[in-house]
């Protein structure tokens, strides 16, 4: 005789897990072809708008038969919404509803509350994120010497609290500092699908935005060499 409550009382979260994957319909193979786009190109859209993170394909793959376009369907999901302030985009290595950047002042205007809302940072936080996201892996004396000043941790400790950076593989320098690297999070608030798409760094650097000449100077000194944690 088994106690209600115990383990034995209640199938496990995988064993039920399984059975909704055995009965979830995903071919729809008794609907006619164009009632079975349509309702894959529903789900796809119920996925992506009920998620708090960008959506991966291997997501959605998950909701749809296994001979379905997933890029047609967001094709046709977009060209729906053509009318509508809002898309859906490719961002951070999947898709997610952003609204357009034609509606962007009114939703300032508003104050609203958006999921979208990311931290505030300052100028100087923006600019090591910058610096970071071009030069990674980066350790925090290199971006010093970027800079012409300490970068200070607790500049890096606000960063990794946005979830922007995260700690990356040690540096081969002496003392083996921690390296910088950006995260998926950074991707997904700064509307990039990947880091290729970042501007253009040859541009910055003859803008006078970013500078890469101080990485070729001499070895770093030991204030440099510090190690992070």
């Amino acid at each position: 005789m088994s106690i209600a409550g115990s383990p034995a009382a209640k199938p496990s979260r995988r064993k039920a897990n399984a059975t909704d994957e055995r009965l979830f319909d995903r071919e729809l193979e008794e609907l006619p072809p164009e009632l079975r786009w349509r309702e894959w190109m529903l789900r796809v859209e119920a996925v992506i708008f009920a998620s708090a993170e960008p959506v991966t394909r291997e997501t959605l793959a998950r909701v749809v038969g296994p001979d379905c376009s997933i890029d047609l369907l967001i094709d046709d999901l977009r060209a729906d919404l053509r009318s509508r302030p809002y898309d859906i985009v490719a961002v951070a290595g999947g898709w997610q509803h952003r609204s357009r950047p034609a509606y962007a002042s009114t939703i300032r205007a508003s104050q609203a509350s958006t999921r979208s809302s990311s931290a505030s940072l300052s100028e100087h936080e923006a600019a090591v994120l910058m610096a970071i996201a071009y030069l990674q892996p980066v350790t925090r004396g290199e971006l010093s010497k970027i800079f012409g000043k300490e970068v200070s941790r607790d500049t890096i400790a606000s960063l990794r609290a946005a979830a922007f950076i995260v700690s990356g593989p040690r540096s081969p320098t002496p003392g083996a500092p921690y390296t910088y690297v950006t995260t998926r999070q950074f991707l997904s608030a700064f509307g990039l699908e990947t880091l290729r798409d970042l501007p253009d760094l040859e541009r910055l650097e003859d803008d006078g935005l970013l500078s890469r000449k101080e990485m070729a100077t001499e070895p770093f000194d030991d204030a440099d060499r510090d190690i992070e944690e």
